[in-house]
This record gives structure tokens, sequence and C-alpha cells, in this order.
């Protein structure tokens, strides 16, 4: 199964008891699908200290939720949005469905570009 979400995005829940928390996504599971979001789905495990040394005590630590429960959120518009594929440079890179920006940093410049050519294409378009 292959996610649209990657190590490092900005996620915001959709769905479940942390509905609408952002967070930087950690590691993902694409055999699962799974995603693990700092400060979303936070458990408490307790631990039995095994030995005199060793002390116990309550951990919080992030567990894993449903990759269907997020969506990245853009960092030009600032919105939470769909992933779309689109071919900059012979590469297959994913954008914004709302502004059609580059969601992978290396390619932020050129669909900034192409967005602009598009939209200027769509101006003379409706004046001609």
């Amino acid at each position: 199964m292959s996610l649209a979400i990657k190590k490092g995005d900005n996620v915001v829940v959709i769905a479940g008891k942390d509905k609408k928390k952002t967070g930087k996504v950690l590691e993902v599971s694409p055999k699962d699908g799974k995603v693990l979001v700092e400060n979303v789905n936070i458990v408490t495990k307790h631990n039995k200290p095994r030995s005199q040394q060793d002390k116990g005590g309550i951990a919080k630590k992030p567990a894993a939720i449903d990759a269907s429960n997020v969506m990245v959120v853009c960092p030009v518009c600032g919105k939470a949005t769909r992933v779309a594929h689109t071919e900059v440079d012979g590469k297959k890179v994913r954008s914004c469905k709302k502004c059609n920006a580059s969601l992978d940093k290396e390619f932020v410049k050129a669909t900034k570009k192409a967005a602009k050519k598009q939209k200027s294409k769509a101006k003379t378009a409706e004046n001609n």
C-alpha cells in the first residue's frame, strides 16, 4: 500500500479522539497503513522496575494512528488538502489540490513557476 504521507510532513487529524490536532509525522508504516504523529494519540505505559536500580513509573508516548485519519497541511496555503501527483522535470511530485503548490521541498520553486504560468494562461484565455 502506497501512502501520500511522508516522514516530516505536517498533518492534521480529521477523525478520532484527537480530531483537529496538528503535528509532524515522526514515522510512516506503509505496510500497516499507519503513521506516528507527534503530540497525537498519546498513550501511557506503566513500567515495572526489573531490578533494584531500575526505576519504574508511567511513561507517555505517541502511538500510531491510521493514515486515513490524517490529511497533509499545505506549507503554502496552510490548509488541510488532498494530495495530487504532478510531473515536474520528469519526476513525480506530490502537490496540493487547492493551490497546486509542491509538498516535496526540493520541487517547491519549480511548481510555483508552473502555477504562475497556468494562471497567466487562464487569464489570457478569459480576456480573448
